[in-house]
């Protein structure tokens, strides 16, 4: 179960801290990272900080075609190598293609790539919604099936998630809004809760293996995935440059400070604290019902039943 008492790392390490700072003076030659979304905004910087401490990562978009236009210039000032893959996580073959093939030890999984706030209701060909099948469900089952790679390496997971959980929790009984009407903001807030529990359920499921799970809020950065919600509405003074949005991933992934951690959630590379209400200035903490491990149970076992493509 997790810890009431909050994590704190003896650094200087906060908002505006980059993921080039997180990784100084760490080598990461050797360790092998998958980042799904890596081709753009954050997850393109978390890919590009890895590589340059030497991890050789494996970057997946929709289209390969995307995802070596985003690795190429990369490349350049990579120490580990950047190999691309096709992954499209709203699609179960695509998951089951990624996995058939993959054979190498996993020191790390950054769960990066989503959606947000797909302004009509959209639904998978197994009639999910689209939100939470790519944020969560995808997630979801690529994990599972990555689940003895992981365990070779006593693996790290990382899950991305967001503050837009403190928007909604699980919709329980009508996840796939077939009753409840349809709302843009509402399915990312389910999509994001559902990412922190699965990370806590992680926890306490693989950590015999000697696998951490955490996951996060990367932060306002203006990026492509927020297409849908007319631009930030987030105040300047809170946004984030790519760099920094990537740097609470990357320490998660690969920092030794955070060793042995798990079953927490992060924001500007330090543990969220628990709130009971939405602030009024800067959303930012973590909801109760996101880390409860009751919850997280119930969301394994019914991600479970909606999968039959998982490991």
């Amino acid at each position: 179960m997790k810890s009431t008492r909050r994590f704190h790392m003896a650094n200087s390490f906060g908002f505006k801290t980059t993921a080039d700072e997180v990784l100084e003076g760490i080598d990461l030659s050797g360790r092998t990272m998958l980042v799904t979304g890596g081709n753009g905004g954050v997850g393109q910087a978390i890919v590009h900080a890895l590589a340059k401490a030497g991890a050789d990562v494996i970057m997946t978009a929709r289209k390969l075609s995307s995802a070596e236009a985003a690795a190429e210039p990369l490349r350049k000032s990579a120490i580990g190598q950047i190999e691309c893959r096709s992954l499209d996580l709203a699609d179960p073959s695509s998951i089951r293609s990624l996995l058939a093939d993959w054979e190498r030890p996993l020191d790390a999984l950054i769960n990066n790539a989503g959606v947000m706030a797909l302004p009509s209701l959209q639904r998978t060909g197994e009639g999910h919604e689209m939100q939470f099948a790519t944020n969560f469900l995808g997630h979801f089952a690529l994990t599972r099936g990555l689940h003895e790679f992981l365990r070779e390496r006593r693996g790290r997971v990382v899950s991305v998630a967001s503050t837009g959980s403190l928007f909604g929790p699980i919709l329980w009984d009508d996840p796939a809004f077939r009753f409840i009407r349809y709302d843009p903001l509402l399915a990312y807030a389910q999509s994001k809760t559902a990412c922190i529990l699965f990370s806590v359920a992680l926890s306490r499921k693989w950590g015999a293996d000697g696998i951490t799970s955490n996951s996060l809020h990367p932060g306002a950065i203006a990026t492509g995935l927020q297409q849908h919600t007319g631009g930030l509405q987030t105040p300047e003074k809170w946004r984030k440059t790519p760099e920094q949005g990537a740097a609470t991933s990357v320490l998660l992934a690969a920092s030794p400070l955070v060793e042995g951690v798990s079953g927490r959630y992060f924001e500007d590379c330090q543990e969220a604290p628990i709130i009971y209400g939405r602030p009024e200035e800067r959303v930012a903490g973590l909801a109760p019902y996101a880390i409860d491990p009751s919850n997280a149970e119930r969301l394994w076992q019914m991600a479970s039943a909606m999968t039959d493509y998982s490991a």
